[in-house]
């Protein structure tokens, strides 16, 4: 066989797996064994198992060979959302309008992830996306401008500053939740639902490296619903 591409194997190894050539919790052919039979680098095999051993798939021992996992574990993908896009996608008009966009002294929760011991200010923001003439989503964001240094020249009257930092500030990592809460009389206000309607919550921080970027939170409309893959 003379396909070199990793791709292209770790396609093969997955469609064996998956007929059942190989038994779940049992070992696979050594890495220098599935080289020469692809025709390829030991490298690309290793990349291609790899790949696979982050997919939940496989488990991977020095010394102790590649094994396929009893359970193969299923991992549902998470992408940050454009709430543009998400508007978009159900066949609606986008627009937002930017609620607010000042320094102001964060609570105890936000400095405590900002590690801002004194609570000096921080980069307060509030948006309301709209789906039509509907309100979709409304979203609160502390912003570290230490951390954003092209902040000043954002475009945010003319995109949401969701959409910005999505497309145009890097990240290293992230912790995400998500919840039902009820709203407050700002929340509720601003989504046009009844107070305490229960809503649908993204609640995430994204870091670069130690360095805090941005937490928000984004209210979802009750009508809300979201997909993911598995």
């Amino acid at each position: 066989m003379t396909t070199t591409s990793h791709h292209a194997i770790r396609e093969s190894l997955l469609s064996r797996i998956q007929s059942g050539e190989w038994e779940l919790g049992g070992l696979i052919p050594a890495e220098t064994a599935l080289a020469e039979e692809y025709g390829c680098a030991r490298t690309t095999v290793n990349r291609a198992l790899r790949t696979l051993a982050e997919q939940g798939l496989v488990v991977r021992k020095r010394k102790g060979g590649t094994r396929i996992r009893q359970n193969p574990v299923r991992q549902a993908r998470f992408n940050i959302p454009i709430v543009r896009e998400q508007v978009e996608a159900i066949g609606a008009a986008y627009r937002f309008e930017l609620l607010a966009n000042t320094p102001k002294i964060p609570p105890k929760t936000i400095s405590t992830r900002f590690q801002n011991a004194d609570r000096d200010l921080v980069h307060y923001m509030e948006t309301l996306h709209f789906a039509g003439d509907t309100p979709f989503a409304f979203e609160t964001r502390w912003l570290n401008l230490a951390g954003v240094d092209d902040f000043m020249n954002a475009p945010i009257k003319t995109m949401s500053i969701n959409e910005w930092l999505v497309k145009s500030v890097p990240f290293s990592r992230g912790d995400v939740s998500f919840s039902a809460v009820n709203a407050d009389r700002k929340t509720s206000a601003a989504l046009g639902v009844e107070n305490a309607q229960a809503l649908f919550l993204i609640d995430r921080t994204t870091w670069q490296n130690d360095t805090v970027i941005t937490t928000t939170k984004t209210f979802y409309n009750p009508t809300f619903k979201l997909n993911a893959q598995l």
